[in-house]
């Protein structure tokens, strides 16, 4: 697909994040010649063409003071997977959830799952709770604390 400068404006406007606005799509229209109900039409269309290929939030959690950030790793019964991967997802401190293969023999975990706080005996705190309140005192896993931080940034395209 060819984009039009337009297009190529939109793009660049939003690959390095929206305004902090109420109407962040209003003030990308400003400065590119659109209305908001254009902008967000035409973020549609590229999205359904394939040129965005999704749009999401990245959340700098340091900034924000959750400095003690915990990937949970769990070694799940692979028929117990999707109803625990369910009850993970559903907690408030859970972050983020997902499934990965395992990598046997030295990596038998398949489910992840994040937990960021700010002080480290809080996450384990969170953790401790969790595995209590959802009975998963039988699943082995994994407290894996983040040691360095590396850039966040949504896609770049252009």
């Amino acid at each position: 697909m060819v984009l039009s400068d337009q297009d190529r404006q939109l793009v660049a406007e939003i690959q390095g994040g929206l305004p902090l606005s109420s109407h962040p799509y209003a003030e990308i229209g400003e400065r590119i010649g659109l209305s908001e109900q254009e902008v967000i039409e035409r973020i549609a269309e590229l999205q359904a063409e394939g040129v965005i290929k999704r749009m999401g939030i990245v959340v700098r959690h340091h900034e924000l003071g959750y400095t003690a950030n915990a990937m949970v790793v769990w070694d799940v019964p692979d028929e117990q997977l999707d109803a625990v991967g369910e009850k993970l997802g559903k907690q408030s401190c859970v972050t983020l959830c997902y499934q990965r293969p395992r990598r046997l023999p030295e990596w038998p975990y398949n489910l992840f799952s994040m937990i960021h706080g700010k002080e480290r005996e809080r996450v384990l705190d969170y953790i401790s709770d969790l595995i209590k309140s959802q009975g998963l005192e039988q699943i082995p896993h994994q407290v894996l604390f983040s040691g360095r931080r590396f850039k966040q940034r949504g896609a770049r395209y252009l």
